[in-house]
Order: structure tokens, then C-alpha cells, then sequence
């Protein structure tokens, strides 16, 4: 429902009938108390609504916090229709070698020590594409090797 139609409990005229002849109703303070329960109403029904889409969209989201220093895999699948260490499609690696982060830029980019080879690129990388690296020698994926 239309939030005029809501609070006034009727359907808002268009310009067309604004000179409609009869009898007006003049607002006594039972009408506005009627219309401030309705903006109450309205507003808690859409904190609530709110509320569960929030409750919704945090099931999937979880704090990254990387100091400098660490090491962190970066993600190259967003990169489309991109050969990828001479490989295309599904057989492509998701995330390349670990990289050193360097320092903090803002609230969620980080500047990374890329390799020579990666030098076309700019460093500096969103947090949504970093996944946090745990050492382990057989995770490390080499583009000659593949």
C-alpha cells in the first residue's frame, strides 16, 4: 500500500479531481493521533523487515583483518575470458601464489609485493579478494608447473 493511502485510509486523487464539490472533513486531534499510530506502525514493520534481510545477509559475512607482513593468496577467477598461466575455463587456478602484504590502504585494500612477472597489475587489492594463506608447501600452485 501507498504510504499516503496508509495514513489518510484512502486513495490518493489525482490532480484531475482536486475540485471535487462537497463536504470537507476538518482534522480534529483524533485524526492525527490516528495518523501518528500509522507512522508508528509503518516504522516498526519496517525495522522488522529490515532486521531479517540483515540478519540474512550476516549468516554470510565474516570480519578479514590481514597485518602487514602476512602472507595472502589472491583471487584471479573474477578476471573473465582471461587466460590465466596459459589456461582457460574450469582448469584455471582460482588463487595464485601467496603474496606479502605490505601495508593497510583505507578500510578494506591492501597493498601486496607483486612478483616482476605481475608488474602490469596494479598492487593494491580489495579484501574481498585476498583469502588468508596457512603454510603449507603442496598449496603453492607455480605457472610453469602447470
Amino acid at each position: 500500500m501507498a504510504p499516503f493511502e496508509a495514513l489518510y485510509d484512502r486513495r490518493c486523487r489525482t490532480p484531475l479531481f482536486w475540485d471535487e464539490v462537497g463536504e470537507r472533513q476538518v482534522e480534529g486531534p483524533e485524526s492525527i493521533q490516528q495518523m501518528v499510530d500509522k507512522v508508528e506502525l509503518i516504522r516498526k514493520m519496517i525495522k522488522t523487515a529490515q532486521d531479517r534481510q540483515a540478519s540474512y545477509a550476516n549468516t554470510k559475512r565474516r570480519p578479514f583483518h590481514f597485518e602487514s607482513g602476512e602472507h595472502v593468496l589472491l583471487r584471479v577467477s573474477p578476471f573473465r575470458k582471461v587466460m590465466r598461466f596459459c589456461l582457460k575455463g574450469n582448469l584455471a587456478p582460482q588463487f595464485i601464489v601467496p603474496f606479502k602484504i605490505l601495508e593497510k590502504v583505507g578500510d578494506v585494500a591492501y597493498l601486496l609485493a607483486l612478483l616482476p612477472y605481475l608488474s602490469s597489475i596494479h598492487n593494491v587489492f580489495h579484501v574481498s579478494l585476498l583469502c588468508q594463506y596457512v603454510a603449507d608447501e603442496s598449496h603453492i600452485l607455480h605457472p610453469t608447473e602447470v
